[in-house]
């Protein structure tokens, strides 16, 4: 995927953050829904979904057939979590601890 900024004075990691700052300042999970469903389109956000319901039955040790069996995600998407959660930048533990998922903390 090609990196670039819409104002080319803007460099791309600070849109980045900026883009990270519009997020932390949202309030509710409605603000939360509002700003994704303006910002994804349907598909990013069923693939932003299908990740995250994983996230829990990852955390419990189940294994990939029963998480697809139990979600109907599929396998590639689920070892594409499974692979972040263990070698990513740690944002799924971080919001996984706090949402308490599978007694993470």
């Amino acid at each position: 995927m090609k990196r670039r900024s819409i104002d080319p004075e803007m460099p791309a990691n600070s849109a980045e953050t900026s883009l990270c700052e519009a997020l932390l300042g949202l309030s509710s999970v409605d603000e939360m829904r509002a700003f994704l469903h303006d910002l994804c389109t349907p598909a990013e956000i069923e693939v932003m979904v299908d990740r995250w319901r994983v996230v829990p039955f990852l955390l419990e040790g189940r294994s990939y057939r029963e998480i697809h069996e139990r979600t109907s995600v599929s396998i590639t998407t689920i070892g594409r979590v499974a692979r972040y959660l263990n070698q990513g930048s740690g944002g799924y533990m971080a919001a996984a601890a706090r949402r308490n998922l599978a007694g993470v903390v």
